[in-house]
């Protein structure tokens, strides 16, 4: 999934923006609480300033971060008065437990479930096949490499439900392309390719629904605020023609801000073809990864129309198949080394801080401050979307982790849209509006761990990606409200 985090080891300690997190925290906590603000919810806002200065800055990897949310969420809420009774203190057994739900949501479930299938993925290698078989039809023309940059980045948005795996397979190879043309890996080509293939990612993050592990955050606080849910689909038919529109716009954008050297690569072909060949006919684990993947993509295609089995149920099942000796893929020790077990425990907790903003009350009072400043009330819908999607946008520049960026947007943003009072509008829809801008990880190579896994081969510079990424972002932007304008009205999202 996107929101796959670097590991400790390759992520810096950086003492200098510990202290600053902590100097919000302890500030935060010294202000006056506000009139219309739970001491609770003052202390959730100082644990949230916290946490947006660890995650903006990573001063500590993500999984350290969230050990340490939890311990401030035990300490801090937990050792101050109660929400239904401020002459009680709440205890900290209870504040614990808030900083634990995420794990017993089933929306974890589903990312662990999707971390395995990609590793499934990576263990037999069929990823790097699917890539390859790709490549290998689109032919030897610089435009329709391009092209098949994109395609292999929608197909595997369907099968490997992990941003960094799906860049994993397909860099290499475009790289690989580049080289049998004899450019090296900085050339303008290498950074053409490249990029386009991880910002095809981006997209496609927010057309399927599994493609990203921030798309659960949003659809676990949307169903237990809201009390409703979103089918696989609902989101496909929802997002999927705005990711098509832009994957078709994005190959224009990339051709024009980044022409390439030559207009074709007489050896890549030959290249893709050798790679081919080396890795022999598909083996059985491949086939039965590809039977495995093929119905669970049904099952996940039909949920609430031929059957009423839950995403998170069907990816579980898949996986219990997968990893069961004799007829599945992998074991749990080859499973065991390539899961990023700091990314479930960080996405859960991500989920707790969500559910703790609500719970406090301090996502309505940081709501209602957006409305008095705005005057949102009083706009038409069309410039209420326009207005919270420039701010998702502009936030998201300092943020390396959409899940990060997702724990700490969307309960703002569904106490929002839940003050609203425009007639007629679905407000869970418009929550799910803001969590596919909460996919844009168009401009800064920092944006996404794709980018950042893509930028370490050297392939580009940042300023060559800024360059594609501001006209992609612009033209996203723009798309979002025509669609909300057209599209999305007449389905009902909005």
């Amino acid at each position: 999934m996107s929101t796959e985090q670097r590991t400790s080891s390759n992520t810096p300690f950086k003492p200098l923006w510990l202290l600053i997190a902590i100097i919000v925290l302890v500030g935060i906590l010294l202000l006056p609480t506000p009139a219309d603000l739970p001491e609770a919810g003052h202390r959730a806002l100082a644990i949230l300033g916290f946490a947006v200065v660890l995650w903006m800055t990573e001063a500590v990897s993500y999984p350290v971060s969230a050990a340490l949310l939890i311990g401030l969420i035990s300490l801090i809420i937990g050792l101050g008065p109660s929400i239904e009774d401020p002459s009680q203190i709440m205890e900290s057994k209870k504040a614990l437990k808030w900083a634990l739900e995420g794990f017993s949501s089933s929306a974890v479930a589903l990312v662990a479930g999707a971390l395995f299938l990609a590793a499934a993925m990576q263990v037999t290698d069929l990823h790097r096949r699917i890539a390859l078989l790709i490549l290998s039809r689109v032919g030897s023309k610089t435009n329709r490499i391009v092209i098949g940059a994109i395609l292999v980045s929608i197909v595997l948005a369907f099968f490997v439900p992990s941003a960094t795996a799906r860049a994993g397979a397909v860099v290499p190879i475009l790289l690989g392309m580049v080289t049998a043309f004899g450019l090296s890996k900085n050339s303008r080509l290498a950074a053409l390719l490249v990029i386009t293939a991880v910002q095809a990612i981006s997209i496609w993050n927010v057309g399927i629904k599994t493609a990203a592990a921030q798309n659960m955050v949003a659809l676990d606080l949307i169903s237990k605020t809201m009390n409703v849910s979103f089918t696989w689909s609902e989101w496909f038919m929802y997002a999927a023609p705005w990711s098509i529109l832009m994957s078709i716009i994005l190959y224009f954008v990339m051709m024009k801000t980044l022409p390439p050297e030559a207009h074709e690569i007489t050896n890549g072909q030959e290249m893709v073809r050798q790679q081919l060949q080396e890795m022999g006919p598909l083996k059985n684990t491949e086939i039965r990864l590809i039977i495995v993947s093929l119905l669970l993509l049904f099952f996940w295609s039909t949920e609430g129309i031929l059957h009423d089995l839950d995403t998170s149920t069907t990816t579980l099942t898949a996986i219990a198949i997968l990893l069961t000796p004799g007829i599945g893929v992998f074991s749990w020790k080859e499973a065991e080394e390539k899961i990023p077990w700091g990314t479930i425990i960080m996405f859960a907790v991500g989920i707790s801080m969500g559910g703790i903003l609500l719970k406090t009350q301090a996502a309505a009072w940081l709501a209602n401050g957006f409305f008095n400043l705005f005057g949102l009330n009083a706009m038409p819908i069309l410039s209420v979307i326009a207005i919270i999607t420039l701010f998702n946008i502009l936030i998201h520049l300092g943020f390396a982790s959409a899940t990060s960026l997702a724990s700490v947007l969307i309960p703002i943003v569904i106490a929002i849209v839940g003050a609203l009072e425009h007639e007629g509008l679905n407000t869970p829809g418009m929550v799910l509006l803001q969590q596919f801008v909460i996919s844009f990880g168009f401009i800064l190579p920092i944006n996404a761990p794709q980018n950042m896994l893509a930028y370490g081969t050297g392939s580009f510079t940042v300023k060559q990606f800024v360059r594609t990424g501001i006209p992609l972002t612009i033209i996203a932007y723009l798309m979002i409200l025509l669609f909300s304008s057209t599209y999305w009205k007449w389905v009902g999202l909005i």
